[in-house]
């Protein structure tokens, strides 16, 4: 009888990579991991991952059995969510990973509705940049995510995730007040300048980055911040150029810059949750208060 525990352990070294990384997720040792990993390759019969270096890949046995843990795990949700329904499910708490510019946009107000329409569901958030949402998902340190789109992202055909699209963010151009360019800058006119945008790893790194070589050029990525109100802060101050999102500019103060609407990339926004576990009763008004207020977003 093969352990589901142990099947949660070799589907967190195929996501993180490494044994470590793996461990301090799942708040194990990586001592522990490794006697897990040992444990069931025992119970399979067949090695399941080679070692690169100080990270680890599977082999074809360990990619089949990491197929079928996500079978097994999503329906181990399924049954999780069926028996919390049963039983009512009318109250408890969500932990939800979500980064900044959708906490104050469609987060923070869902749970303000939530308070009508499902009183007795708790929502403790973390802020998670970058991919690190989905990976406090899939580590089931978060029982909700929301992400944004970019290469590399889990599809919609991960068999790990449910996603539920939120929506469509446009980016704007935000240039010094003073720029020669600032009535008329199109992306493909800043191609020479010093630009100034999040740190490599966040997902709105590579959408604007993809966007400047559709463009025919790379950025000069000199000032990096995760901040959308620093990297403002630093195009006021004549440091750089910069492509930001739309909903970022909401009822930001704009001192000494200029934010010009231009024909360019978008950032897709989507909520996730294991798979399975769509139908948990407290996850069910979350997801249906976050697709309320996204409806009611205009990003255009």
């Amino acid at each position: 009888m093969i352990d589901t525990r142990r099947l949660r352990t070799l589907r967190a070294v195929a996501d993180h990579g490494t044994v470590t990384a793996a461990a301090a997720a799942l708040h194990l040792t990586p001592s522990a991991v490794s006697q897990q990993l040992a444990a069931l390759e025992h119970e399979v019969g067949h090695r399941l991952l080679t070692r690169d270096g100080r990270g680890v890949h599977l082999t074809a046995v360990g990619k089949i059995m990491v197929a079928h843990a996500n079978e097994v795990l999503a329906q181990l949700e399924r049954a999780e969510a069926e028996v919390a329904a049963y039983t009512t499910g009318a109250a408890g708490e969500v932990t939800v990973a979500c980064f900044a510019t959708a906490i104050s946009a469609v987060l923070s107000p869902a749970i303000a509705s939530l308070r009508t329409t499902a009183p007795g569901v708790r929502v403790r958030v973390h802020d998670a940049e970058g991919d690190h949402g989905l990976l406090m998902l899939l580590d089931e340190r978060a029982d909700l995510t929301i992400a944004v789109e970019y290469r590399g992202a889990p599809d919609a055909a991960d068999r790990r995730l449910s996603r539920h699209p939120l929506y469509a963010e446009p980016f704007d151009l935000v240039l010094p007040r003073e720029h020669p360019l600032a009535d008329s800058a199109t992306l493909v006119s800043l191609a020479t300048e010093t630009w100034i945008g999040p740190y490599p790893g966040n997902p709105v790194h590579d959408v604007i980055t993809f966007a400047c070589q559709q463009a025919g050029f790379t950025p000069d990525l000199v000032h990096c911040s995760d901040d959308f109100r620093a990297v403002v802060a630093l195009v006021g101050a004549g440091a750089g150029v910069a492509l930001v999102p739309r909903l970022a500019l909401r009822d930001m103060a704009l001192p000494g810059v200029v934010v010009r609407h231009t024909p360019g990339p978008e950032r897709r926004v989507f909520a996730a949750v294991r798979r399975g576990s769509d139908a948990h009763p407290l996850l069910r008004p979350l997801l249906a208060a976050l697709r309320g207020v996204a409806g009611s977003l205009g990003t255009g």
